[in-house]
């Protein structure tokens, strides 16, 4: 789990200082709606919905953007798009693998616009199912250490059906089965809290680790490929140590 950890940390100490939080909502309005339009508009009976919605209200989305979402995509919604989920896989610097998820209404530009950031920060688009082998599909729940004693946290991961418990040192993350994640992320909820972020991702089953000057590399390209709107997510392989983070931090 280090090499996820430091991942996250990475992305948590970023979003401090992100000014994307327009885009990140529009990308988080955007699943909303398309989970809307492929169920029940109902999140009790909609367990994609329900993970969408649970995500926006950890980013801290307003709740009026989170209605609009939904209604826009309930029949009779305004929403006329057609969207699809697509995935691609490559490779960053240092050999770092990279799977990009995204939901587009437009196949073409989406290709084109992930080809083009992997391209120009040194990195190469590779063929379906050429990285996703390192990685497993999870639900990842964290909750600061602040919730809960560490004791308590797994006996309450545990009945709720979670597969393990990790304590990164600023945070609990929970892992549990896709199958599994809306109803262990509920039964957490309920007794621990809302939580720091819920969601399924992709969880890499070994890390690389990276020098200042590849780190600075692949931090770029993670960043184009998040800039366009239609991924909704970029996962990767990699480790970065506190002191070379903190000297990218510095570099800005």
């Amino acid at each position: 789990m280090a090499g996820h950890s430091k991942f996250k940390n990475i992305q948590h100490r970023k979003g401090a200082q992100d000014k994307k939080r327009a885009k990140a909502f529009n990308k988080l309005a955007r699943e909303i709606t398309v989970a809307a339009k492929l169920g029940m508009p109902d999140p009790d009976m909609n367990p994609r919905l329900r993970a969408a919605i649970a995500a926006a209200k950890s980013a801290n989305m307003p709740n009026d953007r989170i209605a609009r979402a939904v209604k826009s995509g309930s029949p009779g919604g305004d929403d006329a798009n057609n969207y699809e989920d697509i995935r691609y896989e490559g490779y960053g610097p240092g050999g770092v693998a990279i799977i990009v998820d995204a939901l587009t209404d437009n196949r073409n530009r989406t290709a084109s616009e992930v080809r083009t950031a992997f391209s120009k920060n040194g990195g190469a688009l590779g063929e379906t199912g050429s990285v996703s082998f390192m990685f497993d599909r999870v639900g990842l729940i964290t909750y600061p250490l602040a919730a809960a004693e560490e004791d308590q946290v797994f006996e309450i991961a545990v009945e709720a059906g979670a597969n393990n418990v990790d304590n990164d040192g600023e945070f609990y993350e929970i892992t549990t089965a896709p199958d599994g994640f809306a109803a262990a992320r509920d039964s957490l909820e309920e007794k621990l809290g809302t939580p720091e972020s819920a969601e399924l991702t992709w969880l890499p089953q070994n890390t690389v680790s990276l020098g200042e000057e590849q780190a600075a590399t692949l931090l770029k390209l993670i960043d184009a490929l998040e800039d366009s709107d239609d991924v909704q997510s970029v996962s990767a392989n990699f480790e970065i140590d506190d002191a070379v983070m903190e000297k990218l931090m510095a570099a800005g």
